[in-house]
């Protein structure tokens, strides 16, 4: 299987949302609605704008970005301007979409690596299209922002975070311990109370997440 990142330039609110900005979106269709991971600067202008186009149901936060599940379906307004070129072609989208610097961004698989190189040939006939890469995978891809392990996580203070990967790293969580907090504390360069202290806050705040989830 090939897989190819076309950036597109369409006329889709999503992208146009996106222009001079930082701000990307990531989109999961669902039909009746979208799912969208927004992130960047200026998240709140963007998601203004979803709001006035298709309308916004719900809305989530997390540390990077926002989880926002539109009322509709952006194609049943827009129409999916790209479905045509994949067909024509015997091509896939591989989801999410991205819509970044008001270009959409998606990634396209086919069995046949002509396939890809046909589909670039139309679709670029009609809009402005460039090729971001191109590769042959061994296996799938596939992203989502609800249920990622990263978005559970805890947020630990850099200093709490620095203590506890040198702690598991330098195995003090193995049986029995290689290293103590005082050798831990030579490594961080703080005092060995310190050390204990930023290891405590760690470990509840990532016991207190993961108890949440057994």
């Amino acid at each position: 299987m090939y897989k190819a990142v076309f950036h597109i330039d369409g006329d889709s609110p999503y992208s146009q949302s996106t222009a001079r900005t930082d701000t990307e979106i990531r989109l999961w269709c669902n039909d009746h609605c979208d799912l969208l991971y927004v992130t960047g600067e200026r998240q709140e202008d963007v998601i203004a704008q979803v709001r006035s186009e298709v309308g916004v149901h719900e809305q989530l936060s997390d540390d990077e970005g926002q989880v926002v599940v539109t009322e509709a379906c952006l194609e049943e307004g827009v129409g999916n301007y790209i479905k045509p070129y994949l067909v024509a072609n015997n091509c896939l989208l591989l989801p999410p979409w991205q819509y970044q610097d008001g270009m959409k961004v998606v990634r396209v698989l086919a069995l046949d690596p002509a396939n890809l190189s046909s589909f670039y040939r139309d679709i670029s006939a009609d809009y402005s299209v460039f090729v971001e890469s191109k590769q042959e995978l061994a296996k799938a891809e596939s992203e989502t922002p609800v249920f990622s392990m990263k978005s559970h996580l805890p947020k630990l203070t850099d200093r709490q975070r620095e203590v506890f990967l040198t702690a598991h790293e330098c195995g003090y969580y193995e049986i029995p311990r290689d290293i103590t907090t005082t050798e831990i504390a030579d490594v961080v360069g703080i005092g060995r109370r310190t050390v204990e202290h930023h290891l405590r806050r760690a470990e509840e705040k990532l016991a207190d997440t993961f108890a949440t989830h057994l």
